[in-house]
């Protein structure tokens, strides 16, 4: 139901000059003002979500500098003495709520907050019942560290009609001992979150508590003492960076774009293009990771439910690390802050959350040839814009990658702790990581979004596939294969999987744009083809995690449509997201679309993997096809390494 608006206008934010820039504190200020003017706040109400709500395209398109500038920021309120959720859009250039609904229980719950994770653990040890099992186990309570998860939905009553989580236990011998390596398993407490109380403890089975400490220089494992022997890596660039930034405006080489930060999606691109022959041609109008989910493949009774949405029941993007030059970035480092919510709605700096800088990236185009004097090498160069967070356990990075010759690419890493378990035995479903500890199987699921602009808004989009041709007359020695495409006319149809053994990828284009040999311009999706989701059709996260089924999904762009997994995730039953968004089967061949690209990684967690994960890594790259009448890179730099380049300009040694 919808809440009435007040219209007066409140607090007013100070203009900002384009529609794409950053959220700003103003902003922040002034819509926690509005809404309490407007009675949506209690003093029990918390801010669980404040993001800006982007201005439509056709608006942002047609924006010339100098024009007014309206703004409206989405709010995601909880009460927590009556749990009740609000969704709230504020015009914060106005002064005035826009609309306002109650969140249906039906619907799933608000994302959780700190301020109840920070109390969990209390609620937990107070309860006779836990301490009971703990007491069966011969475990101190004051040792005892609570990791409080989403609840998820399984159709039970009580996931739908309170607002809870499961909490599963760890040991923690001493404040630098990692509780990590000492899970009490077979043991999970469910916690109401508006009563403040355990109200359900299930004790399924004890394991042994694995005794091994886990930090990462404990011993067997170190001595704490990093290696000398290597030498240092020194990036210098003597003249600055080669890149310019106006705002939250980018330029370098060929590029420019503008970023944007959310504090539940995380680093978002806008209006990337490229300079070809002093026209800026689009191809992204924006791009971002709205979604991931974790789904563990341990089916026992106390670890079955464990799927993570980290940014629609986490809002990740408020754990974001404050970057650190030597550390997170190396070079020439130009930071940026990003300003989020509070959950009082206060704004709060991420200092250095954003890192910008430029890396050599080896050969990007070399030939010594046998009939002229020419003997050119060419050094790529990739411009990188990237932010790191910490959520529990596991660390994320991503990473968005920009090169000379036109391509992008995005890159995801995975590094921090595993996820641990007792260890029962080579039949189960987790590698033994240290005597009696167990690393569950599970997935890293990501989904790109990305509002594609091919040298314009009106795009289609192409299955490829390597084939073999069969022998006949035009093949005759059997030598022949081809490409074989593939039109992806309507929504329904463009649920697709990728396939490595047909080099399969998919080629978005533009039927109104044509390069110099008369073929339609395009960029290429090209998929890493890792498992989709691999849990069973009957599963609740199958439907709850339906982006990812599919590797690729095409919609009709509807700018409502930002959440892979649908708006409200926690708790929720799945019936919202992209299955739902697909469903009208819209037609998406030469229409304004959106590619959507589930990708990620299986992991099978090996001892290497402990006590800290080295980074894994999982992307997916968007290469031009066609889009240029010929190499784009032909004028990058001369390399002045002082190692013996050729006359003609070339470089020689150095090579990569």
């Amino acid at each position: 139901m919808s809440i009435p608006t007040d219209s007066r206008p409140s607090v007013v934010a100070p203009a900002v000059v384009h529609p794409l820039e950053v959220l700003t504190a103003a902003e922040i200020d002034a819509a926690r003002e509005v809404a309490e003017a407007n009675g949506l706040l209690s003093e029990t109400t918390r801010f669980v979500y404040v993001g800006l709500a982007e201005a439509p395209k056709d608006e942002v398109l047609a924006f010339k500098p100098g024009d007014d500038v309206h703004r409206v920021v989405n709010v995601m309120l909880l009460d927590r003495a009556t749990a009740v959720g609000t969704l709230a859009d504020i015009d914060v250039t106005a002064g005035v709520v826009v609309s306002s609904r109650v969140i249906d229980a039906a619907e799933g719950q608000p994302a959780i907050l700190d301020e109840e994770f920070d109390e969990i653990e209390g609620w937990l040890i107070a309860d006779s019942t836990f301490r009971a099992a703990l007491a069966k186990r011969g475990i101190d309570p004051a040792k005892v560290r609570a990791v409080p998860l989403s609840a998820g939905n399984f159709g039970n009553p009580d996931e739908q009609t309170r607002r809870m989580c499961r909490v599963i236990a760890f040991v923690q011998n001493d404040e630098i001992d990692l509780p990590w390596a000492h899970p009490i398993d077979g043991l999970v407490a469910h916690v109401d979150l508006l009563e403040g109380k355990v109200f359900e403890v299930l004790d399924h089975q004890e394991y042994p508590v694995p005794a091994e400490r886990g930090e990462w220089n404990a011993a067997p494992h170190g001595d704490g003492k990093p290696r000398t022997d290597l030498k240092p890596i020194e990036i210098t660039q003597p003249e600055g960076p080669s890149f310019t930034v106006e705002g939250n405006k980018i330029s370098w080489a060929d590029w420019e774009f503008r970023y944007t930060f959310d504090a539940r999606e995380g680093l978002i691109l806008h209006q990337v293009g490229f300079a070809d022959d002093g026209v800026l041609r689009p191809i992204l109008n924006r791009a971002s990771i709205p979604e991931m989910v974790v789904p563990y493949g341990d089916p026992q009774p106390a670890r079955y439910w464990i799927n993570y949405f980290d940014q629609g029941e986490y809002i990740f993007g408020r754990y974001t690390n404050s970057l650190e030059l030597g550390c997170d970035c190396l070079g020439e480092i130009t930071y940026f802050d990003a300003v989020i919510a509070d959950e009082k709605g206060h704004p709060r700096v991420i200092k250095n959350a954003i890192c910008l800088h430029e890396e050599d990236y080896g050969v990007l185009w070399k030939h010594t040839d046998m009939f002229t004097p020419m003997a050119e090498t060419r050094r790529q160069r990739r411009l990188v814009i990237s932010f790191f967070l910490t959520i529990g356990n596991y660390d994320y990075g991503f990473y968005w990658y920009l090169y000379l010759d036109g391509t992008i690419e995005l890159e995801a890493k995975a590094t921090g702790i595993v996820f641990p378990s007792a260890y029962t035995g080579p039949d189960g479903f987790a590698t033994e990581m240290a005597p009696g500890l167990g690393a569950p199987f599970h997935q890293h699921l990501f989904c790109a979004r990305l509002d594609v602009a091919v040298d314009g808004h009106r795009n289609y989009v192409e299955e490829v596939d390597a084939v073999r041709v069969p022998v006949g007359e035009n093949n005759p020695h059997g030598n022949g294969f081809r490409q074989r495409f593939t039109r992806l006319t309507s929504e329904l149809q463009a649920q697709r999987l990728a396939d490595n053994l047909q080099a399969r990828h998919w080629i978005i284009s533009n039927p109104d744009k044509q390069n110099r040999l008369g073929r339609n311009v395009g960029y290429a999706l090209y998929p890493e083809g890792q498992p989709p989701l691999l849990a069973d059709e009957s599963s609740a996260v199958y439907k709850r995690g339906a982006f990812g089924r599919n590797h690729l999904w095409v919609t009709r762009y509807d700018q409502a449509q930002r959440w892979p997994a649908g708006e409200i995730i926690n708790q929720a039953p799945g019936d919202d997201g992209l299955a739902a968004f697909a469903a009208g089967d819209r037609s998406v061949d030469g229409e304004d679309i959106v590619v959507w690209h589930s990708f990620g990684l299986t992991h099978f967690p090996r001892p290497e993997d402990w006590p800290i994960m080295p980074v894994d890594y999982a992307g997916f790259t968007l290469k031009p096809v066609g889009f240029f009448g010929r190499n784009p890179a032909l004028n990058a730099p001369v390399a002045s390494s002082g190692h013996g380049c050729h006359p003609a300009g070339g470089c020689e040694s150095g090579a990569e």
